[in-house]
């Protein structure tokens, strides 16, 4: 049997609208881990776990080349993206995934 991986760019955002970028293979853990704020940095630090934006790839080499992408993009540019998919910033990880599981603290 083939396994197919899936790899994912993302965008998650605070309440303010602070944005974040990022890249996994997992988006349904790295959510939960945004939300339970696993990682002391700056998704941490300013609130940045609401999934707003994200992008399918069949292969890692194509998600980390969009993430360098999008990371160089003006704010402005971000947003009007995140706008064509989800014009009134809701947080998709609310309908896709069940967020609410407890998460253990490890970094992955």
């Amino acid at each position: 049997m083939i396994t197919k991986y899936k790899f994912f760019v993302y965008i998650t955002a605070s309440q303010t609208r602070v944005l974040y970028v990022g890249f996994t293979d997992d988006l349904p853990h790295r959510i939960r881990q945004h939300k339970s704020k696993v990682f002391k940095g700056f998704t941490a630090k300013y609130n940045v776990d609401r999934l707003v934006y994200s992008e399918e790839f069949s292969s890692a080499a194509e998600a980390l080349a969009r993430e360098k992408q999008l990371k160089r993009w003006s704010r402005t540019r971000k947003i009007a993206l995140i706008e064509t998919q989800n014009p009134k910033w809701r947080d998709f990880s609310e309908d896709v995934f069940l967020c609410q599981a407890p998460l253990e603290h490890t970094a992955r």
